[in-house]
């Protein structure tokens, strides 16, 4: 049965302290699966470049955030979707997860990335070139941190000295690592070293099951049982009248959204989060917070699992 989960409230006007808690809350006593955060380090000033875009104007910290979210919850899962794996070194990000996994009682999912906007890399200290490389050893760096009593390390980007990395995540041997992108080495590289994959806010959702054969098809080939791959959906869900024919997938009504749900289930989806952080009436600095807020409360409650 695929997942429905929701992404907290980070981005614009309506991501305050008050309404972090009240989603969370709320999305856990919905029955939801999980709740997501996303990482955004600056806006480029040019407002014609890409990060630019009005959902990242004003982006809280995901992993901070979530710990926000799980002093006052119990059972939903708390999903990163995603941290950049080149601005910060293994084992940095690796204590601020293990951290939240401790405090959260074993509830972290851990989404990674390679990032994709220049101006963050330039911020961050770090060169936009090889950045495929660098997470396929990050990410064996952070296996070993995760994994490991002693831990020594040494690649090309990073070394760890002979180390004792303590506490250790109370999910064993180590909190689920999923990995976002769209081109095909992107996903191959999912289905080859992670436990699954996240979809961006701009990916066809029409054509996503294309998309989930390529990462299952690496995941064989690599020895791995390809069902247990997940494939998680970021869905900006925007909603309209209904019967719009050109409409794209979670855009609509509530009836069509749900049925939207269905069908990308049938594409081998394993789960979707809505997140209305990429809804321009929402996650928007620019509108009223109460707007917005009511807006996001519609959802949230019309959108709500079924009860188990």
């Amino acid at each position: 049965m695929m997942q429905l989960g929701f992404g907290l409230p980070v981005s614009g006007s309506w991501a305050t302290p008050a309404n972090v808690t009240r989603f969370a809350t709320r999305a856990e006593e919905l029955g939801y699966h999980s709740l997501w955060t996303f990482q955004r380090l600056l806006v480029p000033a040019d407002p014609g470049a890409r990060a630019s875009a009005p959902v990242y104007r004003s982006v809280l910290d995901p992993v901070t955030a979530l710990g926000y979210a799980a002093a006052v919850t119990s059972r939903v899962r708390l999903g990163v979707a995603i941290w950049n794996l080149p601005f910060t070194a293994p084992v940095v990000i690796a204590k601020q997860l293990t951290t939240l996994d401790v405090l959260s009682d074993g509830r972290l999912d851990a989404g990674f990335g390679t990032g994709w906007s220049k101006e963050e890399f330039t911020a961050a200290g770090v060169p936009f070139e090889r950045r495929g490389a660098r997470a396929d050893e990050f990410l064996r760096a952070l296996e070993a941190i995760w994994t490991q009593d002693v831990v020594a390390f040494s690649g090309d980007f990073y070394e760890i000295p002979p180390s004792r990395i303590e506490p250790k995540p109370v999910q064993r041997p180590r909190p689920p690592i999923l990995l976002g992108g769209a081109a095909e080495p992107a996903l191959r590289r999912a289905g080859r070293a992670a436990d699954g994959w996240i979809s961006s806010s701009r990916a066809d959702l029409a054509s996503i099951g294309d998309s989930v054969a390529i990462i299952r098809a690496a995941a064989a080939e690599a020895g791995r049982d390809p069902e247990r791959v997940r494939a998680v959906v970021r869905g900006s869900v925007q909603v309209r009248e209904a019967g719009d024919p050109g409409r794209r997938p979670l855009t609509g009504s509530i009836a069509e959204i749900k049925a939207d749900l269905d069908t990308l289930a049938g594409q081998g989806v394993t789960e979707v989060f809505a997140d209305l952080n990429f809804n321009p009436g929402i996650g928007n600095v620019e509108v009223d917070p109460a707007t917005a807020t009511a807006r996001a409360e519609e959802i949230l409650e019309a959108l709500a699992p079924a009860p188990a």
